[in-house]
């Protein structure tokens, strides 16, 4: 690929830019944030580890939107963060107004960009996008999905011992506090991880990555997580730039897909060079259906209020 550009130079998005460049997954990146020095002195930070890392993509930094001119993908992580016992909801009225401006830049100078969203309410966030935007669902999705699923499967390695290697989680629906943990399809070299681990234990890491975010956020009581949330991103993007067509959790709109319409939410979508693909379709039992609609209600509370703002 060979422009990225990054809204948000926090810690999330210099984290992202970090992992990023040393991938080599692009030719340039652009951070763009309302402090022009933070942009500027994060790029120039990142760039001067390249002899480091070896990698020689080109970072620059500043605040006119003008700077994301011609990028093929365009990483939203700019907005109010959580503060200790703030749900992610709780921010979205903040956010919003954030969210518009940014897309409207993307809009006037990217207009084939693909759009990644990270800042939360996620799903609302990215519903908001695909309306403003009125671009193909298969350019605008959400980062989430990939987080807990990573969070899930760390947690498991953690309580087994076993290689992390060997550990595949699949987390769907609403991000965070309102997750559903696909048990079923959960595996510790492709065998179903209540084999491994007792009910009780399987339920305590379900509880956990649930609150994987609030927990590191009352540990570090200044900021919330950000080094996972952007490894998370990175994976996402390496599917796209590569073409991998990978199947991970991603924050779709949906058409109709388990049962949903007019809704952002996490499913597993195939991800390639042009985004989004595919939506793959699980077959879900009593419980995760019944966990499934209940993410997805609260998801349309958010909905709700959004579309009164």
């Amino acid at each position: 690929m060979n422009k990225i550009t990054i809204v948000g130079a926090g810690r999330v998005g210099e984290s992202t830019a970090q992992f990023l460049a040393a991938k080599n997954l692009c030719s340039e990146i652009v951070l763009l944030d309302i402090h022009k020095g933070v942009a500027v002195g994060t790029a120039l930070d990142i760039q001067e580890v390249s002899p480091l890392f070896q990698f020689d993509t080109r970072l620059t930094g500043g605040v006119d939107q003008a700077l994301m001119a011609d990028s093929e993908l365009i990483i939203i992580t700019a907005g109010l963060p959580r503060k200790p016992g703030m749900s992610r909801s709780d921010v979205l009225a903040s956010n919003i107004p954030i969210m518009d401006g940014i897309i409207d830049g993307a809009i006037k100078y990217a207009p084939n960009a693909i759009l990644l969203f990270v800042t939360n309410p996620v799903d609302v966030i990215t519903y908001h996008a695909f309306i403003k935007t009125g671009w193909p669902r298969s350019r605008v999705f959400g980062q989430a999905g990939v987080l807990d699923s990573s969070r899930m499967a760390s947690f498991i390695a953690m309580e087994t011992g076993y290689s992390i290697m060997d550990i595949y989680a699949m987390v769907l629906g609403g991000h965070g506090d309102t997750m559903v943990p696909m048990l079923r399809y959960c595996t510790i070299a492709g065998i179903p991880i209540e084999k491994f681990i007792a009910k009780e234990k399987i339920e305590t890491i379900v509880e956990r990555t649930r609150n994987g975010g609030t927990e590191i956020l009352a540990l570090r009581k200044n900021s919330s997580a950000y080094d996972a949330p952007a490894a998370s991103i990175v994976e996402m993007v390496d599917a796209i730039v590569h073409n991998r067509n990978r199947i991970l959790p991603t924050v779709c709109l949906l058409e109709g897909e388990y049962g949903h319409e007019d809704i952002a939410i996490g499913v597993p979508a195939v991800l390639g060079k042009s985004g989004i693909t595919d939506i793959i379709e699980l077959d879900m039992n009593e419980t995760e259906r019944k966990m499934f609609e209940h993410s997805a209600s609260l998801v349309r509370e958010d909905l709700a209020l959004l579309k009164a703002m």
